[in-house]
This record gives C-alpha cells, sequence and structure tokens, in this order.
C-alpha cells in the first residue's frame, strides 16, 4: 500500500500541472525562434506562438493558484490525470487525421502543438470541476458524519436527562409523600395542646401555638404544591382533544368565589380546540387567572384572555391591569418556591407559575411573560393545535 503511495505521489501535487505549462511555454518559444530564423512572417508565428504557449501560461497561473481553490490536495491528482487526458485525446485525434490530412494541415508538429496545449487546458478545466465536485462530496460525507455523531450524542443526553428528570421525579413525590406523615402529627398535636391547654396559656403562649399551626399549614400546602409539580411528567393523562371554552368555563366555576368577592371581571375571545391533558390545562390556566386577581391591585380586576394561531400552536393569552412584574423578576416568577411578595402582602406557595411552566413544556409549548410594572401582565401559553387528520 505504501510502495503504490510512492509511485503515484509525482502525479500528486500541483507541480505536474505546472510542469505541463512550463513545457508549453518553452515549446512556444523554440518553435518560434525556429520559424522566426526560418523567415516565416513574424505575425503568422506570433499568432500560432500564443495558440501554444497562451494554455501554459493558464497552466502555470493555475498550478499556482490551486492552494487558494477549495480543492482537497488529495484531489489534484484527478486534475492531473484530466489534463493529461485531454491532451493524449487531441493528440490520438490529430493521428488519426493524419491518415487522411487535409490540405490545410501542412506541419503536422505546429498542429499537435497546438491541438495538445488547448487540450491539456480543457483538461485541466473539467479536472479542476471534477476535483470540486469530489471536495464537496467529501466535505458533505464529512459534515453527515459529524452531525450523525453529534445526533448520537443528543440522543444519549436526552435518555439521561429523562432518567435524571425521572428519577427527580420519583425522589420528589418520595420526599414530599414522606413528609406529610410527620407534619401530621405535629398538626395533630399543636391542635391538642390548643384545645386542652389554651385556657391556661396566656396571650404569647396561644399567639405562638397559632403561629406554629400556620406554619404547619403553609408547609402541608408547600407539600401538596411539590407532590403535584412533582407528577407533571408522570401521572398526567393522555393526550386529547380539549375545547378551552369548556376549559375556561370550569375555570370560572374554580373561581366563582374570588371573582365575586374581588368584583372581578373574565372575559375570554373565541378559544380554540388544543391537543392536551384537559385536567393539566384547567389547573394552568386557573393559576393563571387567580394569579391575575390576586395581584390586581386596588382596582377591580379586569382579565382578558385571548388566542392567536402560529402555525402549528396557538398562543392563549390572559392578560390583566395588575401591578405588573419586573423585567428583572419576568424568569425568576417561574423557578419552584420564588416569590416577589412577602406572605403579608400576597398569600401563595411560590409554586404556582413553575407549574404552569412544567404543564406547558410536558405539552410541548412554552410560557413567558410580558409585563410593566404598573401596568399589567400578559402570559403568554404555546399549545399544539389539533391536527387536521384528528379535526
Amino acid at each position: 500500500m505504501s510502495h503504490c503511495h510512492r509511485v503515484r505521489s509525482p502525479l500528486r501535487g500541483r507541480g505536474t500541472i505546472g510542469a505541463i505549462g512550463a513545457l508549453y511555454v518553452l515549446l512556444a518559444l523554440g518553435w518560434a525562434f525556429e520559424r522566426l530564423t526560418a523567415g516565416s512572417p513574424v505575425s503568422s508565428v506570433a499568432l500560432v506562438a500564443s495558440f501554444i504557449g497562451v494554455p501554459g501560461l493558464v497552466l502555470l497561473y493555475g498550478s499556482y493558484r490551486l492552494p487558494r481553490a477549495d480543492v482537497l490536495p488529495e484531489f489534484y491528482p484527478t486534475i492531473v490525470h484530466w489534463c493529461l487526458g485531454g491532451l493524449g485525446v487531441l493528440l490520438g485525434v490529430l493521428a488519426l487525421y493524419q491518415l487522411e490530412p487535409a490540405e490545410s494541415v501542412t506541419d503536422p508538429f505546429r498542429a499537435a502543438l497546438v491541438l495538445s496545449a488547448f487540450g491539456s487546458v480543457a483538461g485541466f478545466g473539467v479536472g479542476i470541476s471534477d476535483a470540486f465536485a469530489k471536495t464537496r462530496a467529501r466535505e458533505l460525507d464529512r459534515r453527515n458524519r459529524e452531525l450523525q455523531r453529534i445526533r448520537r450524542q443528543l440522543e444519549d443526553a436526552n435518555g439521561e436527562l429523562a432518567s435524571s428528570n425521572e428519577r427527580l421525579e420519583q425522589f420528589a413525590y418520595a420526599a414530599s409523600h414522606d413528609l406529610q406523615e410527620p407534619l401530621r402529627m405535629v398538626t395533630s398535636y399543636l391542635t391538642l395542646i390548643e384545645n386542652r391547654y389554651g385556657n391556661d396559656l396566656d396571650r404569647d403562649g396561644r399567639e405562638f401555638i397559632g403561629y406554629a399551626v400556620d406554619g404547619a399549614q403553609r408547609m402541608r400546602e408547600m407539600i401538596d404544591a411539590l407532590l403535584e409539580y412533582s407528577r407533571v411528567g408522570t401521572q398526567g393523562d393522555s393526550f386529547e382533544p380539549v375545547d378551552l371554552e369548556t376549559v375556561f368555563a370550569a375555570v370560572r366555576k374554580d373561581l366563582e368565589v374570588p371573582l365575586a368577592e374581588s368584583d372581578a371581571t373574565l372575559e375570554t375571545a373565541a378559544l380554540p380546540r388544543v391537543e392536551g391533558d384537559e385536567n393539566q390545562l384547567r389547573q394552568l390556566f386557573q393559576n393563571l387567572v387567580s394569579n391575575a386577581i390576586e395581584y390586581s391591585g386596588d382596582d377591580p380586576p379586569h382579565v382578558h384572555v385571548t388566542a392567536e394561531r402560529n402555525g402549528s400552536n396557538w398562543t392563549v393569552s390572559v392578560a390583566d391591569e395588575g401591578i405588573g412584574i419586573d423585567p428583572d423578576d419576568q424568569d425568576r416568577v417561574f423557578e419552584v418556591f420564588q416569590r416577589l411578595h412577602s406572605r403579608e402582602e400576597h398569600d401563595g406557595t411560590g409554586i404556582g407559575l413553575a407549574l404552569c411552566k412544567r404543564i406547558a413544556e410536558r405539552h410541548g409549548g412554552q410560557i413567558r411573560v410580558e409585563s410593566v410594572p404598573g401596568d399589567g401582565s400578559t402570559f403568554s401559553v404555546t399549545l399544539p393545535a389539533v391536527s387536521a387528520r384528528v379535526e
């Protein structure tokens, strides 16, 4: 194998192309000198010499510029082979032509020089095109292999990520579930102490027990929310066509009391059908509407729901006219247990929007917020539209 490499090495460089070009330049000069010495007209000699020498100059310049072209060096022999092939073909044609020479071919040597020079240049041009094609094919093959490698890495990473997420969900569920029993015991004994010894305690003692019971209750709410969060990916229903008009009718009924107490207005435009888990979508939009009521400020809440088609998805937006969110906090609100306000200002577990984000991601979409402090917020959720086949 290595021997074959050494045998073919003279044709592997661009030097062969330059050598062919230099040969024709020297032949043009030698032929011109011989003709001028023999007394041939200068104009005729110059014309024929240019026919021989100019292709040689083209080959010389082409060999010089070749490293700057987008051709792999391993394909230089292809160009050389085409040059020699073009040269040989025209010499063969000339040899056959000499069997029936026409009157116009009075100097076979001159014809051989002119035709072979042009043949070599023609071969060089074809060779360049062939080498370009092979270079592009090699580059495409290399890129395809690289893309295949990246795809395999992504598949492996996605598999590991899915396994890791599943383990985290199982851990969160187990931890939250196991915390329920001791917390239930703490709450029960605190309530028992309050009922049995409440009259024997002073005001501070009753206040301390009240704080403890309230804290235990908040802890239970947070654990319940964490359990709900951990179950989004594993305990959800299968996807099916869901009518968002029906979903928001259920949300309106679920929030009937807070809507009435705050004198809130909930307006919905025409809403589409989407592919999803109806219970989770009901939970998602209930959280968004509930937040819009909670953070409405001093004025009666006004919540407006719209939908817009974007290709194969629907973007459903829930807009309010409340206190808004600072731009620096607009990403943080979707993180678990991230609160922008104290519990004295606004109640809640700090997990509602994180839950909304998980539900949106399970549906292959996303949730984002656009807000101006003091001028309201608009939460937009992308959801897959019902396919034409299902419709």
